[in-house]
């Protein structure tokens, strides 16, 4: 049996996996859009928490597998159709995340200085489609839109000073503009209350560890109804209890720090506003309505607004449209039961898929082992009614993209790279220099 699994990010490698412990014997060939393989893990890891990317190894691991075959700087839909690659194998799983970001939907949201969690994580992760963006640091004040564990993050690399995040894997152009930064306060806006924020116990607790920032709670976003007491006690959510207590912490401490980071509740954006670029966001008051865990907040009339010159909104991700598969616009997902994509294929040629793009952006890093695992089952399961034909697999695939002149990338390629950038990060006392242009990772590659 040949799969191929399109997309290298941790739900990719993790169905790889599980396809390679399976009793069938299998071929398993990921093919990705980049020439480097790890997705998530090496873009959207935050560059100062490098122990979340120690997991790559164990990918690394599963990649020297001999039935695994790593194919790089292949893309979906431009370099390869599902047509043929229902003609190189038996069956095929996407597993290609959430790549966009949700919008606010609000007037002046396009306005410059207005920008997406994801174009500025990748920005300073060194992802060759951001890295030529431009973002504009002069301002005191700037406003981060959502309350979960990216936005968290992206406060996080606001706030440090230069000299915390010297010594990890930002990317060279980012650390350069961000020591020109001269932003003071930064805005974290939440549209409920701390009883509904989002972040993990473990991120919310290092804001207040910080060498230059000081975070600021306003200790009347505390007092709390008893809707919000009974969530607040729910057992089924540990991590609530743990955050209020931050919260608090955060409520009675004396700003001294030359930097401070104000989390707001109960605050929704309703329009940005400027000239030629962003100058303050126009937010409306907002209340919780509804039975304990369904509360939804509503706005009250009451406008504030907050002068800035960058706001970046983090209120959730999205899948992008693949060339011949269903896609749900308002999950941001490809429809699927089980992890069986509902697809009318080329000859029944059977799709699947796994992670973000299978159940929406939701989980941690490790959530994708057992959504993969659960992927690969329903697809083990089809396996009787699978074409009894040979398929060639990565020959074929790989004779293909020659034919189109592309050069793909394998894992020894890769790990020439890996090598190449750890080689560049030496000197500099970083764990890594990433190479964020694809010309120069096929430079380093040595293929």
């Amino acid at each position: 049996m040949r799969v191929a699994i399109v997309g290298s990010g941790p739900s990719g490698f993790y169905a790889a996996e599980a396809l390679l412990q399976s009793e069938h014997t299998t071929e398993v060939d990921i093919l990705e859009r980049l020439p480097v393989p790890y997705g998530l893990v090496r873009y959207g890891v935050a560059p100062d928490h490098p122990r979340l990317k120690d997991v790559a190894d164990t990918y690394a691991e599963i990649a020297r597998h001999p039935c695994f075959s790593f194919i790089g700087n292949a893309s979906f839909g431009k370099d390869f159709t599902l047509k043929e690659l229902a003609d190189c194998y038996h069956a095929v799983i996407f597993a290609t995340g959430a790549a966009t970001d949700r919008k606010l939907g609000i007037p002046g949201e396009d306005i410059q200085g207005c920008h997406a969690a994801t174009s500025f994580v990748g920005w300073y992760n060194g992802h060759p489609d951001y890295r030529d963006l431009e973002f504009d640091f002069s301002g005191e004040s700037a406003i981060i839109i959502g309350q979960g564990n990216v936005a968290i993050d992206v406060c996080r690399i606001l706030a440090k000073s230069v000299d915390e995040l010297r010594k990890t894997d930002i990317a060279a152009h980012a650390l350069e503009a961000l020591a020109e930064s001269r932003i003071r306060e930064i805005h974290l806006i939440g549209r409920r209350g701390p009883v509904q924020a989002r972040f993990t116990t473990k991120e919310l607790r290092e804001l207040g560890q910080l060498s230059e920032c000081d975070p600021c709670v306003d200790p009347d976003h505390l007092l709390l109804g008893d809707t919000c007491k009974s969530e607040l006690n729910d057992v089924r959510e540990p991590a609530r209890p743990r955050n209020f207590e931050i919260f608090r912490s955060f409520a009675s401490r004396r700003q001294e720090k030359p930097k401070c980071c104000r989390i707001h509740f109960l605050l929704s954006p309703r329009e940005a506003r400027g000239g030629l670029r962003l100058e303050e966001l126009v937010l409306e008051r907002t209340r919780l309505v509804g039975p304990a865990g369904r509360q939804q907040a509503v706005g009250t009339g009451q406008m504030v607004s907050i002068k800035a010159g960058l706001m970046i909104r983090s209120v959730g991700y999205s899948g992008i449209p693949l060339e011949g598969v269903p896609f749900d616009e308002k999950l941001g997902t490809i429809p699927n039961k089980d992890g069986r994509a509902e697809v009318t294929s080329p000859a029944g040629f059977p799709v699947y898929v796994t992670g973000w793009i299978k159940r929406g952006p939701t989980g941690i890093i490790g959530t994708n082992r057992a959504d993969s695992m659960a992927t690969v089952a329903t697809l083990l399961t089809d396996l009787p009614n699978f074409s009894p034909q040979h398929k060639p697999g990565r020959e074929a695939t790989v004779s293909l993209l020659a034919q189109r002149s592309v050069r793909p990338i394998s894992f020894h390629d890769w790990e020439m790279i890996d090598q190449a950038e750890r080689a560049r990060g030496l000197p500099l006392g970083k764990p890594r220099e990433k190479f964020t242009r694809i010309s120069e990772m096929l430079a380093a590659s040595g293929a």
